[in-house]
């Protein structure tokens, strides 16, 4: 992901952002499976810490206003970072894959929402706000 600029960053809304964390943390772990394949331990431990960097830069980033799908994705990161950890300490392979099977399953179902256009909790705030507005003006007529 070297070719990001800050300015296309900033161009991004907080799903899009969401999803680019996504694909590099596949991306991190893909990098930590070749690097344990090849024992060059060093490159695997520096990517296992850069894919827990990203999970907890994913649970900060989510909004417990949305709904109980927060609470539950916060405990899946955290379950998901536990893991890298362990397999960090083991260099375990498996456990790497385990976490990268899940982070694929999860950005795919991102990534669909955002096809789909799925309201974020913003625009869906936007869209009860101007129908209270819409009301209160009918209400004055």
């Amino acid at each position: 992901m070297d070719f990001l600029t800050e300015e296309w960053i900033y161009q991004k809304n907080p799903q899009q952002l969401t999803a680019l964390l996504y694909e590099g943390l596949m991306e991190c772990l893909e990098e930590a499976i070749a690097a344990l394949e090849q024992k060059n331990y060093f490159l695997a431990n520096k990517q296992l810490q850069k894919g827990n960097n990203i999970l907890r830069r994913l649970g900060v980033g989510l909004r417990y206003d949305a709904g109980i799908i927060a609470h539950q994705l916060d405990a899946l990161y955290n379950y998901m970072a536990e893991r890298l950890i362990e397999a960090n300490m083991k260099k375990d392979m498996k456990i790497v894959q385990e976490v990268l099977q899940l982070t694929t399953t999860i950005a795919a179902a991102w990534n669909e929402a955002l096809k789909s256009g799925a309201p974020s909790a913003h625009a869906a705030q936007r869209q009860k706000a101007a129908a209270y507005e819409q009301f209160i003006t009918y209400e004055k007529s």
